[in-house]
């Protein structure tokens, strides 16, 4: 068993990591604290082709793998936390279910517009009364001549006061097999936003009511029974954060680790401190457990073993991890903006999340 990266994995994420160093690392700090989505850094990504990297090249992807995707978020992450969650919104969740399950009519109107990076879709699949009870949902969809109507209330919508299309989970009829999904979009008459609000980490969230909202037929994604088929694609979602977790965890590490360097205490540098040492092993240890985990659910899931107990195991552990360098530093030394990237990866489903 080879632990290592072939040549053209590492070929590609060194591209990804100079990409991210010279064009998204500058104003990253400003992406962060900034109310706008970052278009800038959504076009710069999908014109290096790293928007739709999991998508198959037929329906305008890269035809890569969901390991090529988690290798191209960590290192995205690491430079431009915030451009991390657009990679990540352009590789898994919603646009994944869309090219696997879209009609050819549904692909060529909206798939082109989200890979490009001027577009956004967003999910709409919590509601107040049901969370991680998923299938709890109450918003329906009642035939009405050749569509739909929609009725129903959905809760922290991620990108929802920016996007430009929702995949809206919706009950078609009683039980399990009467959810499915449709496509509705942005300024539908009789669906309303709430007033937007944000996560700990600036990120943005809204509310969504449907009063009566019509929809044609041809907008159903995936109709009564296509529960379980959407929620296999959101199982694999959990790579996508995951990532993301993992390098805020290195990125804290090196940071503590440059700073202990270079700090000097009684005429020595910190790193010399027995005490620190065995924290930075520690952290090490930890993080490098993490990556084996994450990389052993993405590779498992490329060979059509989206195992939901390897997700949720490397999910669970490298937002744990994540969260041992910056708490350990923060204890030692001012980590302000360290405990926010911290919260930006707990607000975008850390390891509480479903």
């Amino acid at each position: 068993m080879d632990f290592n990266l072939t040549s053209e994995q590492q070929m590609f994420q060194d591209s990804v990591r100079a990409f991210a160093e010279r064009e998204l690392k500058p104003g990253a700090h400003q992406r962060a604290h900034s109310h706008e989505y970052p278009y800038d850094a959504a076009r710069k990504l999908a014109g290096q082709g790293l928007l739709g990297i999991t998508i198959p090249e037929e329906k305008g992807g890269q035809g890569g793998s969901l390991f090529d995707a988690v290798l191209a978020i960590e290192q995205i992450a690491l430079a431009c936390p915030r451009s991390a969650d657009v990679i990540q919104a352009g590789n898994f969740g919603a646009v994944r279910v869309l090219a696997e399950f879209a009609s050819e009519a549904q692909l060529e109107q909206h798939l082109s517009g989200i890979l490009s990076g001027e577009k956004i879709m967003s999910v709409c699949m919590t509601e107040p009364g049901a969370g991680s009870a998923a299938t709890e949902l109450t918003t329906t969809a009642t035939p009405d001549g050749d569509g739909y109507r929609i009725n129903g209330s959905k809760i922290f919508t991620t990108h929802g006061m920016h996007a430009h299309l929702f995949l809206v989970y919706v009950r078609f009829g009683p039980g399990l097999d009467g959810i499915g999904s449709v496509l509705v979009k942005r300024n539908a008459e009789g669906m309303r936003f709430g007033q937007g609000s944000e996560f700990m980490s600036g990120e943005e969230w809204t509310t969504f009511f449907f009063d009566n909202v019509y929809i044609p037929k041809e907008n159903i994604l995936l109709g009564p029974g296509g529960f379980k088929k959407q929620i296999s694609a959101f199982n694999v979602e959990r790579l996508g954060n995951t990532s993301r977790a993992l390098a805020l965890g290195e990125y804290a590490f090196r940071v503590a680790r440059d700073y202990a360097i270079d700090r000097k205490q009684f005429g020595r540098p910190l790193c010399e401190f027995q005490g620190l040492q065995w924290k930075f092993a520690d952290m090490r240890m930890q993080l490098d457990a993490a990556r084996l985990l994450l990389y052993r659910a993405s590779v498992n899931a490329d060979r059509g073993l989206p195992s939901a107990s390897e997700t949720a195991i490397a999910k669970a552990y490298c937002n744990q991890a994540a969260s041992t360098p910056p708490m350990n530093r923060s204890r030692s030394w001012a980590a302000w903006d360290i405990r926010r990237s911290r919260s930006s990866n707990i607000a975008s489903g850390g390891h509480a999340a479903g």
